[in-house]
């Protein structure tokens, strides 16, 4: 649009959540159909949609204008019902013709195992091989004229030349857009209308009755499933799933699980070779948050993935876009960070009463008594008089301590064994075990360092 752009990333292109995704492109939405006309009204789960189906055409049309097109293919994608009970896909098949996507309940085995019982088929849906699509992006972001810097935006603010400021410098623009996961500035927009969850992800050997699709499940939580050709062209299955919120029910068994619920259902599939998770925001009534910060002028928000970051992600920079230079998008409305969830109220309240009860941590005992304890590699939180400091043993045998309290809103952090960070179970903010430092926000400040010696 003829804009100066500048492009500020604390971790490079990708070095955050974004290459922790599954890459799956989906217009088939986790939040099934049927809740989101529940949420949204018929007219806004068609809006919906159609906004994912403009995401994957785009993110298609940038990938066919490269040398292997990123990998990138249409296929179908599959769900079936994680119980066998297929009352539930009959009504999302009804809510998905409703909504513009083509969808019909297949028998049971005509186009996938038997195991996995009758399945919807949806059309129109992709995959795509995200490092490589990332590249082309910047590519593309670069040759148009915008510039990237490697920083940390450590503030934003809005007005009518809205500023971020970065360690040692203030900038200011005619627009700002926060794209970090979640915000991490000064907004009560959002962080009180999603929560966040750990997500894993095991990927290795093909078994070989998976067809080339997107398959899910509708369990709580879910499962999904899909092909990837690596380097050499060798057939290779990413599966995800085991969700739980960021912060509790820490749990170094998921990918031991993810494994075993692959087996149960692909039994060729024996052989896996990696295994991460990644940071999902859920917006309680299903759908992102992109769009005009209601608390600060000329900022705009875009966060609450809710499963389909590389679609919302992409949805949102043609919604914003729009919305800078005074265009209308009939996708504002229904993405507006200032709405409000009346129909997801049940959904609102639990998760708000949920991350209130982590506030109990403070009255707990000790998860050690002394840092004697503390086996090399692992973290855990322990009191100094009011305090509760965490504390991390490293692998050369030093200890690192940090005030417990998340500078966001003061819960006590907790240890995660499979990441090896101080995750918030409140509201999802992350820091780097040795340091302290921000991993993901909310929180716009880093863990306080804590004096062991300090008999204070």
């Amino acid at each position: 649009e003829a804009r100066k752009v500048l492009i500020i990333d604390k971790a490079g292109t990708g070095g955050g959540e974004t290459l922790r995704t599954s890459a799956h492109l989906a217009s088939a939405l986790d939040d099934r159909f049927y809740r989101l006309a529940r949420q949204h009204g018929e007219a806004g789960a068609k809006l919906a949609a159609a906004s994912h189906c403009a995401a994957i055409d785009w993110i298609e049309e940038l990938a066919a204008s490269t040398e292997r097109s990123c990998g990138f293919r249409r296929i179908p994608g599959y769900l079936f019902s994680h119980d066998g009970d297929t009352s539930r896909l009959q009504r999302e098949v009804e809510a998905a013709n409703a909504a513009g996507v083509a969808a019909e309940l297949i028998a049971a085995g005509s186009q996938t195992p038997d195991v996995l019982g009758p399945v919807i088929r949806f059309e129109g849906q992709a995959r795509v091989d995200i490092a490589s699509y990332l590249l082309a992006l910047a590519g593309e972001v670069r040759d148009a004229g915008a510039e990237f810097l490697r920083a940390e935006a450590r503030n934003v603010k809005g007005g009518e030349a809205p500023s971020v400021e970065l360690h040692d410098q203030q900038l200011q623009a005619q627009a700002v857009v926060v794209a970090s996961n979640v915000p991490f500035h000064d907004t009560g927009a959002t962080y009180l209308k999603q929560a966040p969850y750990r997500s894993y992800v095991v990927a290795g050997d093909a078994p070989n009755d998976l067809p080339d699709a997107l398959i899910w499940d509708d369990g709580d939580p879910y499962h999904y499933v899909r092909l990837y050709e690596d380097e050499d062209g060798k057939r290779k299955i990413i599966v995800g799933g085991d969700d739980h919120k960021t912060g509790q029910d820490d749990d170094p068994k998921a990918y031991a699980r993810l494994q075993q619920w692959t087996r149960e259902r692909f039994p060729t599939a024996k052989h896996f070779t990696h295994g991460w998770s990644g940071q999902v925001l859920e917006p309680v009534d299903g759908l992102a948050f992109i769009g005009r910060d209601p608390d600060h002028a000329n900022v705009y928000l875009v966060t609450g993935d809710s499963g389909n970051g590389l679609t919302h992600g992409t949805l949102a920079g043609l919604l914003i876009c729009d919305l800078i230079v005074g265009r209308d998008n009939p996708w504002s409305d229904l993405y507006d960070p200032g709405r409000k969830p009346t129909r997801g109220a049940g959904e609102w309240i639990r998760e708000n009463a949920n991350a209130a009860l982590q506030f109990r941590d403070w009255i707990r005992p000790s998860e050690v008594k002394d840092v004697g304890q503390i086996p090399l590699g692992t973290g855990a939180v322990l009191r100094r008089g009011v305090h509760r400091v965490a504390v991390y043993r490293s692998a050369d045998d030093r200890l690192h301590a940090h005030n417990a309290r998340c500078p966001h809103l003061g819960c006590v952090v907790r240890w995660s064994t499979e990441e090896k960070s101080w995750d918030c179970p409140c509201h999802g903010s992350r820091f780097e075990a040795a340091t302290g430092a921000i991993l993901n926000g909310p929180t716009s400040e880093p863990l306080a360092p804590f004096d062991l010696h300090d008999d204070r």
